[in-house]
């Protein structure tokens, strides 16, 4: 057994990943060697020749990587899902987001939102502010993140509002989580995992995949505000 699972994942798993590293590690005599970023870059980065054992992604990305024959169909689970929320640094007042007219009124108040260009949450928050009517008016005061944590620039002061998935905002401190934007605005992503077809680590690979759909690990994974699917 190699001593080494490499590991690309979305950002919304790297706070439950590194929470679970020791277990597994004690679990397998393997270390978990991972990298975080959002699945669009991680999709690039498999284009660019990048590899790895294990990727976690989105259901719909990992998808396109089986149909495609990167991913073996066979090893991949289904891990947790994530909502998009909204955050602000620590200290300041909550904006109302309960319903779909206060968060049109709080985001137009605010001087910027912080958002990501490619993660899931960013692709879903610039369609909502379109299908609200309002993404001329945010987009000229924007925030727009290439990669990274949002959150971030709240802290720094570039943005009044930040805007992510609840697991990627946990990651910032200085910070303070408003909640969830209105459920019925949004669909949750649900994150997957699978070994890569190249991957000569079959066995801790698998050894992983089976470790984070456990029992075992729904605490980490429910404390970095991730949910289990029903």
């Amino acid at each position: 057994m190699q001593n080494s699972v490499r590991v690309l994942s979305t950002l919304a798993l790297a706070g439950a990943v590194r929470a679970l590293a020791e277990k597994y590690r004690a679990a397998s005599g393997a270390q978990i060697d991972a990298d975080f970023a959002p699945t669009v870059r991680v999709l690039e980065r498999l284009k660019e020749g990048e590899s790895a054992d294990v990727l976690i992604l989105t259901r719909e990305g990992l998808a396109g990587l089986v149909s495609a024959e990167s991913v073996v169909g066979e090893s991949c689970v289904d891990l947790a899902r994530s909502w998009v929320g909204l955050a602000v640094k620590a200290g300041q007042p909550h904006p109302d987001i309960s319903t779909e007219a206060a968060l049109r009124t709080s985001l137009l108040a605010a001087r910027s939102v912080a958002y990501s260009r490619l993660g899931a949450s960013g692709i879903f928050f610039a369609h909502l502010i379109a299908k609200m009517g309002i993404a001329d008016a945010i987009n000229a005061r924007a925030t727009v993140v290439p990669l990274g944590f949002t959150a971030e620039r709240i802290v720094t002061g570039e943005a009044d509002v930040a805007i992510q998935q609840l697991s990627e905002l946990k990651q910032v401190k200085g910070i303070e989580i408003v909640g969830s934007l209105p459920h019925h605005l949004q669909t949750p992503a649900t994150f997957s995992a699978g070994r890569m077809a190249a991957s000569k680590n079959v066995a801790p690979s698998d050894l992983l995949l089976k470790f984070l759909a456990s029992a075992e690990a729904t605490p980490a994974l429910l404390e970095s505000g991730l949910e289990r699917l029903a």
